[in-house]
């Protein structure tokens, strides 16, 4: 089975809905593939309320994605982690790769960047969006 290892910083916005779509088109298509998610730095995430973030959950829900049972908390990402990934994605380069080369130096190589900041409500993005286009991609691959 196939596994990818979605990454941003709190685990409780972008990484997380990537985890469950992902996941879901896997599901849908019938592919031998799982996604798990983890934050490279939950002590930022002073402001996260509740284990994920609602407009997370709201698009999920928008797109007929079940969220199964009790919602996790945000996870930190460990050592293992990287060693059980077959491909590893952190959602936004900018922020990320940084984070990975303090704290994950020697994983560095392994890891993909997307594009992909986190939500701002005065700009005219849609993360979660962009999210589900990249993945697609990554089932023509």
């Amino acid at each position: 089975m196939k596994s990818i290892l979605f990454l941003c910083t709190g685990n409780y916005y972008r990484s997380r809905f990537a985890e469950y779509v992902y996941n879901d088109i896997a599901l849908q298509r019938g592919i031998a593939a799982r996604a798990i998610s983890r934050g490279l730095a939950l002590e930022r995430g002073e402001s996260n309320h509740g284990p994920m973030c609602p407009v997370a959950l709201k698009r999920l829900q928008d797109l007929g994605i079940k969220v199964d049972g009790r919602v996790r908390d945000p996870r930190q990402v460990i050592e293992t982690d990287f060693a059980g990934a077959d491909k590893v994605i952190a959602l936004d380069e900018h922020e990320h790769r940084p984070l990975i080369r303090e704290r994950f130096p020697h994983w560095e190589s392994r890891v993909s960047y997307w594009n992909i900041p986190d939500r701002n409500p005065d700009e005219h993005s849609d993360p979660l969006a962009d999210i589900v286009k990249n993945i697609e991609v990554l089932f023509r691959l």
